[in-house]
């Protein structure tokens, strides 16, 4: 939530033996990339002519035929289709080298990290902004300023705006870290939905249909378990909470409460992660 003090915290070519005096090439290739089957030439026939007839040779009784050949190349499993990501307008805010370095900064501190970038994230938290536009929480995260709580740089920022109307604007880039929720900012990704509270969010359909689908994208890209999409509430019992620095080491907010995000998660389990 944004207040006047915040802080955030090819596959191989499977080849088939066919009868005596051809061979068949069959390519199995995955979704998304190009290729042909290709089938080896079989051998022109020569000019026949006539000769001797070969001596007899006799055989064991016993010879067995000759096996059929047969592959035992596993079939490729099947690859899900991957979920669609949503329609997200870029919406940046200023980034520059000095806000990554005051990043990286708040990083060594506070984790014990010389980085501003975010790598594999683990978590996912769900905010609101308690303003009434986008507009407004934009304007808040803009200015590189230090924080009226702790009075550190870099400002508080998240990574995504999800507006009342359904509109999902990206802020800042995935690969950056921001600070959105103490003890987490190291490894989660910050999802801001406009409004004053979990309830007003819960009961906007085009709102939270945008909140879901951003939400399920992100969880299945980055294989972040449901029990790790939390509300910035949620933040002290995260298992990948932690914080260097005694005053940030209990600090939370009041936004989606446990009670509220088990709603979300029930609706968030009904979208797999799969196209379907």
């Amino acid at each position: 939530m944004i207040r006047a003090a915040r802080c955030r915290g090819i596959v191989l070519p499977v080849r088939g033996l066919l009868a005596t005096a051809m061979l068949a090439g069959v390519l199995s290739v995955p979704a998304g990339c190009g290729g042909q089957a290709g089938t080896a030439p079989v051998a022109g026939s020569t000019t026949s002519r006539a000769v001797s007839p070969p001596t007899p040779v006799a055989l064991p009784a016993s010879a067995p035929a000759a096996a059929a050949v047969t592959s035992t190349t596993p079939a490729p499993p099947s690859v899900p289709a991957a979920v669609p990501r949503p329609a997200i307008r870029q919406w940046p805010i200023p980034f520059g080298s000095a806000r990554k370095l005051q990043m990286a900064a708040y990083s060594l501190r506070h984790y014990g990290e010389d980085t501003y970038v975010l790598s594999h994230p683990r978590v996912i938290v769900e905010h609101y902004t308690e303003t009434s536009t986008a507009q407004q929480a934009f304007n808040t995260f803009a200015p590189d300023v230090p924080d009226n709580e702790f009075h550190e740089l870099p400002n508080t920022c998240a990574h995504f705006l999800v507006e009342p109307s359904g509109r999902i604007d990206q802020l800042v880039p995935l690969s950056l870290r921001c600070r959105h929720t103490t003890g987490l900012n190291w490894t989660a990704i910050g999802i801001e939905n406009v409004g004053f509270s979990d309830r007003e969010i819960l009961e906007n359909h085009a709102q939270m249909t945008a909140s879901l689908r951003l939400t399920r994208w992100l969880r299945c890209r980055y294989s972040v378990s449901l029990k790790n999409v939390i509300g910035h509430n949620e933040s002290l019992s995260s298992p990948f909470h932690h914080d260097a620095v005694p005053a940030f080491q209990h600090q939370t907010h009041a936004d989606w409460n446990h009670a509220d995000m088990g709603r979300y998660r029930a609706l968030l389990a009904r979208l797999p992660c799969s196209a379907g």
